[in-house]
Parts: C-alpha cells; structure tokens; sequence
C-alpha cells in the first residue's frame, strides 16, 4: 500500500478543499402564484410554466383526496 513520503502542508491541504464549498441553492417567484422554485420548472403549485399552463395540479390533488378517503373508510371498517 502506498503511504505519502512527506507531511502535506496546511495550505496545501486547504488549497484541496477550495473547490468542496456548498453552493447556495437559486430559486425563483412563480410569475403566477409567487410561490419559490427553481428556474425552468414548472410550478408545483398552479402548474404553469412561464405563460402556460403545463401540469393539471387540480386532477392529481383530487386524486390524491380520492385514494386517502379510501384508506380511511379501509381503515374504519
């Protein structure tokens, strides 16, 4: 197994770790709602991106209602 013949210095060790920083997440405003997400998706929230309308966010939380009344009658019976 290879083992280094020489000590690394402290600035060399820290000139390794220059490139580990976190970087700070971008986020946007819905042009609609306001509401914070990231830049070119579409919002989750009323399901327009830019201009139009690309997601149909009512239909998936009606189901979403449908399947959990489900599991509550499931659950009482």
């Amino acid at each position: 197994m290879a083992v280094p013949k020489k000590r690394k210095t402290s600035s060399q060790a820290k000139q390794k770790r220059s490139h580990d920083a976190l970087t700070k997440i971008n986020l946007v405003k819905c042009s609609k709602c306001g509401e914070l997400l990231l830049p070119h998706t579409a919002c989750t929230v009323c399901g327009y991106y830019g201009d139009k309308k690309v997601l149909d966010v009512e239909s998936k939380l009606d189901k979403k209602l449908r399947k959990e009344q489900k599991k509550k009658e499931k659950s009482e019976e």
